[in-house]
Formats: C-alpha cells, structure tokens, sequence
C-alpha cells in the first residue's frame, strides 16, 4: 500500500476543538452583507460609526446589519414590548458568549436532570460521579445551575470546572452553592436564549431522570440533530443501576412514535440509554476517538478526522452506507478552500461525499464506523 500524503499531519489536541452547532451552516453565511437602509448617506453614516468605533476589521458587514436591522425596526413601528424582548435578548447572548469565549476551546457536556433530586437519591450520586469523571477526562460540565441533579454534577465537577446558565423564575430558582457566585454562572431572562447556549456550547449531552425542563431538553436536542440545524453529538441518558426511567421513555418512543410512523429506526441511533456512568462516558469518549466536525460545503459533507484511515477501511465504508453515500464520489482529502474560515482544523484529514439523502440518524451509524477504523493509521505528530 503506498504511504498515505495525509498521516503526517501535526496532531491535534483534543482541548482545541472548536465547533459550528450548526454543522457549518453559520460559517457558510458570508461575513459581509449588501444589506441597506435605503439611504445611502445613512449607510455611509453607519459605515463611518462602524469603523470609528473599531474592534470589527473582519466582521464589519455583520456589525453594520446589526445597526441597521435597529434603525429601520424603529421605523417598522416595532411595540415596546417586543423591542424590550429583542433588546434583552440580545445583551443575554452577548453577556453569555462573553463569558464562554475564555473557554471555547474547551469540550463541555452539559447535564440535565431534575432539580428536585435528594442527595440521598443514587440518581444524584451517580450524576456526581459522572461529572467527576468527565472532569478528570478534561471536559467542562454545564447545568442549569440549580439544585438536585445540576447541583450534583457541578459538585463532581467543582466549581473551576463548572458553568451554570440559571433561568430567572417568578419564584427564583437559586443556584446551587457550587457555581453560586462564580463568574461562570450566567442568569438568562429567556429559556430560549438559555437553550441556544446550551446546544452552542456543547460536545455531549447527558440526561438524567426528571420533569417536564428535562423531556424539553432531551426533545429539542434530538430534533435539531434528526433535522440536521445542529451538529450530531453524543446523548446519552443515563438512569441509576436497574432503572426503568429512560427505558419506559425509550418504550415509549418504539410502541408509539416509530409503529406510527412518525419517526425512523435510524432516530434511535441519536442517542444511548443506559444504566451505567461508565457506559455513558464511554460513548462519549468513543464519539471523538476518531471525529472531530463535520460541515457542509455546498451540497458535500465534509467529516473532519484526526488521523486518516486506510483505503480498506475506506472501501468497507463505502459498502456498508451505500444507502446514504450511492455511487456518488467519496474520497479522503485535505482541508477545501471553502473551509478557509476555520483555520484551526486546516490540517486536519477530510472524509468528503454528497449524501444521496439526509438521514441523520445514518450518519451518526457512519461516524461511529470511522470511529472504529481510526487505529488503522498511526497520525505521526
């Protein structure tokens, strides 16, 4: 077999993973926009303010749509209480992404579960241990910052390895006494933008037994991964030893929503239920054996991969999801031009092909087989 031109990348570490929650939706967006008030002294007044105020050498476009999308809003005869919706909300993601950007580089799962979970419970102790071990693998833990399970796993991780994104309530849930005051803990107005960090900030997602905030969570992550409007990433619900919880959902889910229909098989392949921590934190240390990302470039997928892998593996790839790969071209590749504006993963290996359909439950079945090829190529640092 000749030498593979890809094995000799530099290696690449698994703290500097950076990621699109959208799976390159966003970086495909372009930076500068044609967007206009109607007016071209306005805009050149806008323009001039933009540059005057500096910091956006590279985003400028984007900042002047932002101003704009303001001005003609004030003519649009926008309410008062949605400009106060708008406005808030956006100074919430504002303060948020100030707050994660110190640590964008850094893998986080978040936790979700009850607040109501008693200490004495072995749902809570087995979300501590979770935490701690996830923790001592590198990873940042993130809950909704109050008690019971979220209490829990920010007490297994600590408080330097902890983010609380805390939801103002009528009746103001506390946080818990491990994030309480640390610069980490961020109080959103809104579920929604609350929600949108979660997703943004994650690389996997864990689930432990509770109420309504719990079902939502484990619903929404599941249909922005089955619609593909965010990346795939591990999920993994975790119940204590000889649960039922997670399993009467499951049942739930194949009694009712896949024999009527309104789910695929493949959807089950998005997430792990188990009993076991161990077994949920291997399913998310085996996601990223292997994968780092994955983005669209027009109408190609393109898998970013740590270490290339070898034509056989390639060749048995190709065979086994013939369904979603067909006979359309796939090949192992280097970095496209398109993908310029995520330098940090410039010298990474790509898997590259365009998709006969979109299933993604069937990619989540194909980056595990990558995963699972990966030893096949030792990656030279």
């Amino acid at each position: 077999m000749k030498p593979c031109r890809l094995c000799r990348q530099p290696s690449f570490e698994r703290t500097s993973i950076v990621q699109d929650f959208t799976g390159g939706g966003i970086h495909a967006l372009p930076s500068r926009t044609t967007r206009s008030t109607g007016d071209a002294e306005f805009d050149r007044k806008v323009k001039e303010l933009v540059g005057e105020w500096g910091g956006a050498e590279k985003t400028s476009g984007l900042i002047e749509e932002l101003i704009i999308t303001a001005l003609k809003m004030a003519r649009d005869g926008v309410s008062l209480a949605d400009l106060k919706l708008f406005n808030r909300s956006l100074r919430e993601m504002r303060n948020a992404t100030k707050v994660f950007a110190p640590y964008r580089a850094k893998q986080k799962v978040v936790v979700f579960g009850s607040a109501r979970t008693a200490s004495s419970e072995v749902e809570y102790q087995a979300a501590e241990v979770f935490a701690e071990k996830m923790r001592d693998l590198g990873y940042m833990i993130m809950t909704g910052g109050g008690d019971g399970i979220m209490g829990a796993a920010q007490k297994g991780a600590g408080r330097d390895a902890s983010f609380g994104l805390n939801i103002r309530l009528p009746f103001e849930q506390r946080a818990n006494e491990t994030i309480d005051g640390d610069q980490k803990l961020i109080n959103f107005n809104y579920f929604f933008t609350r929600k949108l960090h979660f997703v943004k900030e994650s690389h996997a997602v864990a689930l432990f037994p509770g109420g309504f905030g719990t079902m939502d969570e484990a619903f929404e992550v599941l249909t922005l991964m089955q619609t593909g409007k965010a990346r795939i990433l591990p999920v993994v619900m975790v119940d204590k030893p000889n649960g039922t919880y997670w399993h009467t959902w499951n049942s739930f889910l194949a009694e009712y929503l896949l024999k009527l229909g309104l789910i695929s098989a493949e959807d089950f392949n998005l997430f792990k239920v188990t009993d076991s921590v161990d077994a949920a934190i291997d399913e998310i240390q085996q996601f990223y054996r292997n994968f780092v990302s994955y983005r669209w470039v027009d109408q190609r997928l393109v898998l970013r991969i740590r270490t290339a892998i070898t034509d056989g593996a390639l060749d048995e790839i190709r065979e086994n999801f013939k369904d979603i790969i067909g006979a359309n071209h796939f090949e192992q590749t280097v970095a496209l031009p398109e993908e310029s504006n995520e330098p940090e993963l410039a010298g990474l290996p790509r898997l590259v092909f365009v998709p006969v359909k979109k299933n993604f439950g069937r990619l989540r079945m194909f980056i595990d087989e990558v995963n699972a090829a990966s030893t096949s190529v030792p990656h030279s640092s």
